[in-house]
């Protein structure tokens, strides 16, 4: 048995695959989560993996982005794992050939539209796009729909796709929607819906009372309502967009093991009740979503395509400001 054992073993650590083994060293992690969250979430990782010290980058999206470009160009990229806010990102850096593709993870507890068919990244929550209404508004809305109605004339905010990565995803996917349809948004302009830089506006408008409706994602309104705010939260039934939070491992990546087990670990049923914790809805089925969110709740997640998204997204950005402006 000891001599089996002993066999064992050092085949694992000659496929690279030994457990004690697999995850050591610095892990270069690039993010754009918050400080609060991502200290949260690196200080769980270490304690799973006690092997692994994680050295951070922490800033926006378009900063991350930003710095990582530049490493690319000077040749020296530093970053081993990527956790940043979209999708669109993710699918730019998978087109220009920089991300490794991983399927050592298991993805069937996440619906489709999470990840990427090509393994090369990972959503690791859903943080949704739906209505927001004002409790004191003329109707209460299920539909996308009920935002063109006459009685919600003048009374949308939206937050703008030249701003923010969760309104352009919505504003791509509807585009690519059937029943809704590339005219949707017009049809929103032309009954008086305004437009502002982000989605923190867009509650402030409702929850103000200047606004009866809004397009926000799901839980800046739901945290604002269980603090006692006006306002409720819809998932529309024709279906929600979703910005994924994506993770990935560069090409580039030094520590390998220790990228693959930080991705393993964000999937985990561990990793996403950790999601849980910090307020946000689990990409992963089965894990109970934060006590904000509406029991029984029916989220339904609309069909998307980040990389038609990504191509036409100069086209979409030019669209969106002939109608509502810069």
């Amino acid at each position: 048995m000891r001599i089996r054992g002993f066999a064992a073993g050092l085949a694992g650590l000659l496929l690279g695959v030994s457990p004690a083994l697999a995850a050591s060293g610095t892990l270069v992690l690039y993010t754009s989560q918050p400080d609060r969250i991502a200290a949260q979430t690196v200080r769980a990782f270490e304690a799973q993996d006690p092997g692994v010290h994680v050295r951070i980058f922490r800033s926006g999206t378009t900063q991350v982005m930003n710095k990582l470009g530049a490493e690319f160009l000077a040749g020296r990229p530093q970053a081993d794992v990527l956790l940043i806010a979209d999708a669109m990102s993710m699918q730019a850096l998978k087109q220009q050939g920089r991300l490794l593709a991983d399927h050592s993870v298991s993805v069937k507890a996440f619906p489709a539209g999470a990840y990427d068919p090509g393994r090369t990244y990972f959503g690791t929550k859903l943080i949704t796009t739906g209505i927001v209404y004002n409790t004191h508004a003329p109707f209460v809305p299920v539909s996308w729909r009920d935002l063109l109605k006459p009685a919600a004339k003048g009374e949308v905010v939206l937050p703008s796709p030249l701003y923010s990565g969760a309104a352009m995803i919505t504003l791509g996917a509807f585009e690519q929607n059937k029943a809704l349809g590339p005219g949707y948004f017009k049809r929103l302009a032309a009954g008086g819906a305004v437009s502002l830089p982000g989605n923190g506006g867009v509650l402030s408008a409702v929850a103000g009372g200047q606004k009866m409706f809004g397009i926000v994602v799901d839980f800046m309104a739901l945290n604002a309502a269980a603090k006692g705010s006006p306002v409720k939260f819809v998932f529309p039934t024709e279906g929600v967009t979703a910005v994924t939070e994506p993770v990935a491992i560069l090409k580039t990546a030094r520590n390998i093991p220790a990228a693959k087990a930080f991705v393993a670990f964000l999937l985990s049923r561990k990793g996403q009740e950790l999601a849980v914790r910090q307020g946000f809805l689990p990409a992963r089925r089965g894990v109970a979503p934060p006590p904000a969110f509406p029991a029984g709740a029916q989220i339904r997640l609309m069909p998307t395509d980040i990389a038609k998204i990504l191509a036409d997204s100069k086209t979409l950005k030019q669209r969106f400001s002939d109608l509502f402006g810069g």
